[in-house]
């Protein structure tokens, strides 16, 4: 990086060229799961990030995916195309389009009926005519949750659509956000990640995470070829060094805890961590053990609560843990402890936000309407606050 380039700001409209110096599985051989440790380095890019901020991170396509759309379209890959969803002032080579720039899952109802409209062989056309009839609404959006655009083409190769009317249907390949897994005070110029690799099947086709499978296999160590830029959230450890910490993060929403306590050791913090983590099994998905072990050594994590749901045939999550230790819970908490959430939004984070009101109703001697504006109130004066996705 030149001394011009490294003091301009890197954004999402503009993002830094980042190196992915460290790729190191978590989990364990047997895991269900594929977690890895990320280490982007920011060196030279004047990028400047807080505890519980998120990093965006630019993907791009798998190559054999884009292959074979090539082949399903019949095209070479050099064809000039302006995609409607990228607004362009010239066109771009179709494999650069597909490579990096669109979204190739997610197809529409809108692309059902062009191909409808073009499909010369009389069984495709009728299948096609057949989604779009009123009736199957509910078939046709089941049928698209299982496919994506690869697939479309695969199915009906009658109905032939030319690359500029093809990538129209497309839309922008978007950044992901991963809480940031390091502190500042400790690391001012890396930012680690916690990352499960997504791989499945559906539709008798592999499927996997654009963005976590870049990162994990079609990055090289070292070369700066990750678009990056860090995106500024709301999420942070209490700003009084003397107030208590309770957080509760299952699988990969332990990211931000672990700089959470980076951060508050680093800064000498006195306030107490309580610390819930949960995942599969311990002996394959227990992330960063060795290092929740340092901060109980150095007294940094005063409590620390596990649940490992598959080690017994009856499963433990993390919110049966809050419930088993309510009573402590709640005197941390009427103590004036702030509590953060990270993970999912859907499950985890709904079933922890109804065992907090729980607590405080049960623990605190409230009814259901006032322990509901006491957690209202945590809310207002951020002593509860999540990180949900």
């Amino acid at each position: 990086m030149t001394g011009s380039n490294a003091a301009e700001p890197y954004t999402k409209d503009f993002p830094f060229p980042a190196r992915v110096t460290e790729n190191r599985l978590l989990s364990r051989p047997g895991s269900a799961k594929e977690t890895r440790h990320f280490v982007i380095d920011l060196s030279g890019s004047g990028l400047h990030y807080n505890t519980g901020d998120s990093l965006g991170v630019f993907p791009r396509n798998r190559p054999q995916e884009v292959a074979e759309i090539l082949r399903l379209l019949g095209a070479t890959g050099g064809e000039p195309v302006s995609p409607a969803a990228l607004k362009l002032a010239a066109p771009m080579p179709l494999r650069e389009a597909l490579e990096g720039r669109l979204a190739l899952a997610k197809p529409t109802r809108k692309i059902v009926e062009v191909l409808a409209a073009r499909a010369t062989e009389p069984v495709e056309k009728a299948k096609l005519e057949g989604m779009l009839a009123p009736e199957a609404k509910d078939l046709l959006a089941g049928y698209l949750e299982q496919r994506e655009f690869v697939d479309l083409l695969a199915e009906f190769p009658s109905a032939r659509l030319a690359p500029q009317e093809f990538v129209d249907h497309l839309r922008r390949l978007m950044p992901r956000l991963y809480s940031i897994a390091s502190s500042p005070r400790v690391h001012p110029t890396e930012i680690h990640l916690t990352i499960a690799v997504v791989r499945y099947e559906s539709n008798h086709r592999e499927r996997v995470g654009v963005c976590s499978t870049f990162l994990a296999e079609r990055v090289p160590v070292g070369a700066p070829v990750v678009p990056v830029f860090v995106s500024h959230s709301h999420f942070g450890p209490p700003e009084d060094p003397t107030r208590d910490c309770i957080m509760i993060g299952p699988g990969t929403g332990i990211a931000p805890f672990r700089a959470f306590l980076q951060d508050r050791a680093a800064l000498g913090a006195t306030g107490r961590n309580w610390l819930f983590f949960g995942d599969q099994k311990r002996a394959t998905d227990f992330l960063y053990e060795e290092e929740w072990a340092e901060f109980q050594a150095r007294g940094q994590l005063t409590r620390f609560d596990t649940a490992f749901s598959r080690d017994q045939p009856v499963k433990v999550y993390v919110q049966d843990r809050m419930r088993a230790q309510a009573a402590e819970l709640w005197r941390w908490i009427d103590a004036g402890a702030c509590v953060y959430v990270c993970g999912d939004a859907k499950r985890m984070a709904r079933d922890v936000d109804t065992t907090l009101h729980d607590i405080v109703a049960e623990q605190g001697g409230r009814t259901v309407e006032e322990a509901t504006e006491y957690v209202r109130q945590m809310k207002k004066d951020k002593r509860y606050q999540r990180d949900v996705y």
